[in-house]
């Protein structure tokens, strides 16, 4: 405990409570403040989206204040504090409305929505898989030692660029005003992933932290009676919120290898066929069928051995459709 969190370093329980409980002290200030920062931080992400832009995200993330209540909730649960875990997740919620519904109107201000829905803030976001969830739990780590010490505070604004809370609700609002609720969905999974992984690591290193003794102590001095039970209830939430969202991550992580293998399964049946000149130039799932896109000015080989090999690769034996664009050569005269 001394390595992660030195005492010479640590913060108190009532630093941690003034930093990330938005109903203690100055009330007024602390709100405006949050519910400012999330608009103007929820209205440059939602920009950054629809114009494709990395440098204009990223602004957001530094500046987005979503953080505070999530680790507020990991610090209620910790110190069994049910009132401030019950505020902290209301702030959540509702900035996932404010945000989302900002997507929603800008992207209904679009002259073609559907544009949007092909760059690469988008397509980042919309399919998370294995790596994502792990990147968000040591992350998620990095922000919760990060809150808990002084001297390493100033890495705060990497991690707000890391754990990307308000762009993935940007990213919802845009897909559900352009009429893609599945894209919505995967960047939802990753909204929830981030939040539930930041939870998760603040209740292990609070915990660490003593920081649940501290508070059964002060109450225990307060009131002269028994410090009360921990929310257990809270542990096996967590839990099933991370196996509901790792499903999807785990689905989209065997889609990708699988899209990899029957690209370069692809490949070797156009090579063996002496395809030479034809080429793989993508892979795409719907529902259980496989789209495998060629390009190639030749004939090409019986569809029903590249079936085969994708059978051998895929569990449950995806039917395989070739989409063949011919192409050719023509040098000037």
């Amino acid at each position: 405990m001394l390595a992660l969190i030195p005492d010479s370093q640590r913060r108190t329980l009532d630093e941690l409570v003034e930093k990330l409980d938005l109903s203690t002290g100055d009330r007024t200030s602390k709100r405006s403040a949050f519910w400012i920062m999330l608009t103007l931080s929820g209205i440059i992400a939602v920009s950054g989206v629809v114009a494709d832009s990395t440098a204009t995200v990223i602004g957001a993330m530094i500046v987005a204040p979503l953080s505070t209540p999530i680790l507020g909730i990991g610090l209620g649960i910790v110190t069994a504090r049910g009132k401030l875990i019950l505020a902290s997740v209301g702030y959540v919620l509702a900035g996932v409305v404010l945000v989302t519904a900002l997507g929603v109107i800008l992207s209904q201000l679009l002259p073609n929505p559907t544009n949007v829905l092909a760059n690469s803030q988008v397509l980042g976001r919309t399919s998370p898989t294995l790596v994502d969830l792990l990147a968000a739990l040591a992350t998620g780590l990095v922000g919760a030692i990060a809150i808990t010490r002084r001297d390493v505070g100033d890495v705060l604004p990497g991690v707000a660029i890391a754990i990307s809370l308000v762009p993935p609700l940007g990213v919802v609002g845009v897909c559900l005003g352009s009429g893609a609720p599945s894209l919505a969905l995967g960047a939802f999974v990753l909204f929830a992933s981030n939040v539930i992984a930041m939870i998760i690591t603040s209740v292990v290193v609070l915990t660490i932290g003593s920081y649940g003794r501290e508070a059964a102590e002060q109450l225990a001095a307060e009131t002269e009676s028994a410090p009360p039970r921990r929310h257990r209830r809270a542990y096996v939430v967590l839990a099933v919120a991370l196996i509901v969202v790792a499903i999807p991550m785990v689905l989209n992580s065997l889609s990708s290898l699988w899209s990899r293998q029957i690209a370069t399964a692809a490949d070797s049946w156009l090579q063996d066929a002496g395809t030479g000149s034809a080429e793989v130039t993508g892979v795409s799932w719907t529902g259980g069928t496989v789209t495998v896109s060629v390009l190639g000015p030749q004939q090409l080989p019986p569809v029903d051995d590249l079936q085969q090999t994708v059978d051998d690769l895929v569990p449950w034996d995806p039917e395989v459709v070739v989409v063949h664009t011919v192409g050719g050569r023509q040098a000037a005269e």
